[in-house]
C-alpha cells in the first residue's frame, strides 16, 4: 500500500520473509550460515579482489544489510558493532572542526557524551535542544550563527519521553538551511517508521533491539540512499575497526525474517497496556504516541504506521517501582528493550531527567490478556 507513511507493496511480515532471502541456488541452503573468517584466499594480484580481510569486507554483511535497505527504504546500509557505533562513526564521518552538532537534551546520554567528546577534541561547537523544540522555530538561531556544516541529530519517538518529532517538517528546514538530518529510528523501527521517506538524509539505529529481538546480539546500522555518506561511514568502520562480527551477522538475519510477526504483538501489546493504565488510580501519568489524548498523537499519527513497543508510565516514588516489579510474574527489571521478554526499567536510576517513578516498559510478544492480568494485579498490590 501506499500513503503519507513511505512505500509498502506487501504486508510486513512478507517483507521481513523476502529480504532474508537469498539467490535460490539447487543444493545450496535457504538461508547462508555464519561465515568465519579473518583472512581470505588472495587471487591474482591484477584481478579485483571482493573478500580479502574481515574488517574490511564480509559475505554476511551484504546480505543483512541489503535486507536492512529493503526495509528502510535506503540505496544502502552499513552494519556496525552497536547502535552507539553507528552514531559515533556517522557524526565522526560527518564533521569537521568548526561544524555544528545539535542533540536532544533528553535523548539517549551517551550521545551527549560523545557529543561533548567531540567539542573537546575536534572543535565541534554542541547544541543542546529539547525533543519537543525540533518541532519549533529552536534551530533557526543555530543555523544562523553556525560558521560550518550543521549537522541535526534526532530520536523519535525519544527515549524515554516517547516525544515524537514531525519529521517532514525538520527535514525540509534542514534542507532550506543546508544541514543534515540525522534519525535515530531505534523505537519505531523500519516497520513503523520511514524516515528517509519523510526527507531524512540518514537513519541511524541499534538492531540490538527490536529488528533483532531476542536479546542475545549487539549489532547497530546507518541507512541512507547517499552513496558519498555511505562510503564515508564504511571508512570509519574499516579505520575504527567497529564491526559486526559473523555469529552476530548471522543470528541477526536470521531474527530478522520474524521481526513482523513479533514487533506487530510487541505493538499491539504495548497499546492495550496504555489504554489500560490511563484507568488505573496508582498511574500518575502514561505516555504512549497512540493514545489519542497523548501530546506526541497527532503528529506521530501522521508518519508513523505503528506506535512501538515502549509505554511510559509514571508511579508514585521508586519504592512503588521496586514493589510493582516485584508483585508481578512476567515482568522482567532490564534495561535496553524489544526483546520477547516484557520488561520494566526504572529510568532515573541511570540518570535521565525523568520523575523518580517513571517505568519504561518494553512490551514482548506473551499474550495479550496475560500480560494485562499480570500488570492489573502487580498495580493492585501497591
Amino acid at each position: 500500500m501506499t500513503g503519507s507513511h513511505g512505500s509498502y507493496s506487501m504486508g510486513d511480515s512478507t517483507r521481513c520473509v523476502r529480504a532474508i532471502e537469498g539467490t535460490a541456488t539447487a543444493g545450496e541452503p535457504m538461508l547462508r550460515g555464519p561465515v568465519f573468517a579473518a583472512p581470505y584466499h588472495l587471487g591474482p594480484e591484477d584481478e579485483p579482489q571482493r573478500d580479502t580481510y574481515a574488517r574490511g569486507s564480509h559475505p554476511g554483511w551484504r546480505d543483512l544489510e541489503r535486507a536492512l535497505a529493503l526495509l528502510e527504504g535506503a540505496s544502502g546500509t552499513r552494519v556496525v558493532g552497536s547502535g552507539m557505533s553507528a552514531i559515533a562513526v556517522v557524526l565522526r564521518s560527518l564533521l569537521h572542526a568548526g561544524d555544528t552538532l545539535v542533540v536532544p537534551t533528553d535523548g539517549y546520554f551517551q550521545v551527549r557524551t560523545l557529543a561533548a567528546d567531540l567539542a573537546a577534541r575536534s572543535g565541534i561547537d554542541v547544541h543542546e535542544v529539547p525533543t519537543t523544540a525540533f518541532n519549533s522555530d529552536a534551530l533557526e538561531r543555530i543555523f544562523e550563527s553556525a560558521r560550518g556544516r550543521v549537522i541535526v541529530l534526532v530520536e523519535s519517538p525519544s527515549n524515554p519521553a516517547l516525544d515524537v518529532i514531525d519529521i517532514r517538517r525538520l527535514a525540509a528546514r534542514c534542507g532550506a538551511a543546508g544541514a543534515k538530518l540525522i534519525v535515530d529510528n531505534t523505537t519505531a523501527t523500519p516497520l513503523g517508521q520511514q524516515p528517509l521517506a519523510l526527507g531524512a538524509h540518514a537513519v541511524v539505529a541499534s538492531g540490538t533491539k527490536s529488528l533483532s529481538g531476542h536479546s542475545d546480539l549487539l549489532m547497530g546500522y546507518v541507512a541512507a540512499s547517499d552513496d558519498e555518506l555511505l562510503d564515508a561511514v564504511e571508512r570509519e568502520r574499516l579505520q575504527a575497526g567497529t564491526v559486526l562480527g559473523p555469529f552476530e551477522t548471522w543470528l541477526a538475519l536470521r531474527s530478522l525474517g520474524s521481526a513482523g510477526l513479533r514487533i506487530e504483538r510487541q505493538c499491539a501489546n504495548a497499546a492495550a497496556v496504555a489504554a489500560m493504565l490511563v484507568n488505573r488510580p496508582q498511574v500518575r501519568n502514561v505516555r504512549y504516541p497512540g493514545l489519542v489524548d497523548d501530546p506526541a498523537h497527532e503528529i506521530a499519527r501522521l508518519q508513523m504506521r505503528r506506535y512501538g513497543s515502549l509505554v511510559g508510565l509514571e508511579l508514585g516514588s521508586a519504592d512503588e517501582v521496586h514493589r510493582f516489579i516485584a508483585g508481578s510474574e512476567l515482568l522482567v527489571s532490564a534495561t535496553s528493550f524489544g526483546g520477547l521478554h516484557t520488561t520494566a526499567d526504572r529510568r532515573a536510576r541511570w540518570g535521565d531527567q525523568v520523575p523518580e517513578g517513571f517505568v519504561r516498559l518494553s512490551c514482548g510478544i506473551e499474550d495479550t490478556d496475560d500480560i494485562l492480568a499480570d500488570i492489573d494485579q502487580a498495580l493492585g498490590s501497591l
